[in-house]
């Protein structure tokens, strides 16, 4: 597949998360809620998670921002539902290092969250990729 129908099939992944979000709502019984902001932007995001014997069994979020965080925020959730903290954990280390350029383990399947990695070309919107993630690492760690 060539880089521009690459580039295309990615951005129409993160259209559809921003237009359509995944488990976007409150979460009644979640374990801990974290609110985080990018004063930058204006981004910012309400992250409920409930977590039973080390496993996230449920993610959802409120917030609003640009296109970019509101589908990062989608992803993430739908990512580390069922995944224990270590992994979800994981997986977050393996974003910030996409979202900064970096090389990362790419022996995970990231899914949806790989359409992303063209956010690394600009510097300023990292931090709207990384806000969901921050507040997931913000609460699985407190």
């Amino acid at each position: 597949m060539s880089f521009n129908n690459l580039d295309t099939l990615y951005r129409q992944v993160i259209m559809d998360h921003y237009k359509n979000p995944r488990n976007k709502g409150k979460l009644e019984d979640g374990t801990f809620t974290i609110d985080m902001n990018n004063p930058t932007c204006g981004d910012r995001i309400n992250l409920t998670m409930k977590v039973e014997d080390g496993v996230v069994k449920d993610a959802k979020f409120e917030g609003e921002g640009c296109s970019i965080s509101m589908a990062s925020a989608s992803m993430m959730t739908q990512t580390i539902k069922g995944k224990d903290i270590e992994t979800a954990l994981k997986l977050s280390k393996i974003f910030s290092d996409m979202m900064q350029g970096k090389e990362y383990d790419d022996d995970i399947d990231l899914g949806d969250i790989e359409a992303l990695q063209g956010v690394a070309k600009f510097p300023a919107r990292i931090k709207c990729a990384t806000l969901s993630w921050k507040a997931m690492e913000k609460g699985l760690k407190e």
